[in-house]
């Protein structure tokens, strides 16, 4: 976990290359804890509460915001997917199934690049 986490944070605003599974998912998991945590020690007075961890989880949101945005679209770009995937957060419940589906595709390799064969040309036709 800690590796994938150390690989996100090093290529926070790189949005080019590739992200595996592994690196993607512990750094979701990573994300998901750490804001649950946050958010949990809200204050309660007698006038009212004091939503200190609403604060706190909504700072540490727009911390991660450009990582995991870079995160996403390299490991859509390892699942054979376009950046522009990201536009079915648009859609309320079933895009982000849609999504969360196109990020657990497995990895896509690239095809190897071959040289391109030349195809013969046709022999001149006498008259």
């Amino acid at each position: 976990m800690l590796q994938s986490l150390r690989a996100v944070l090093q290529k926070y605003a790189d949005f080019t290359g590739t992200a595996v599974k592994p690196e993607f998912w512990w750094f979701v998991l990573f994300s998901v804890i750490a804001h649950l945590a946050l958010n949990s020690p809200n204050i309660f007075t007698d006038q009212g509460t004091v939503y200190l961890g609403a604060s706190l989880s909504g700072a540490f949101g727009l911390v991660v915001l450009v990582p995991t945005l870079a995160v996403t679209v390299r490991r859509l770009r390892d699942a054979g997917r376009s950046w522009a995937e990201l536009f079915w957060l648009l859609h309320p419940i079933a895009g982000l199934i849609v999504l969360i589906i196109h990020l657990a595709d497995p990895t896509r390799q690239p095809a190897a690049v071959s040289p391109p064969v030349l195809a013969p040309t046709p022999a001149a036709t006498a008259r």
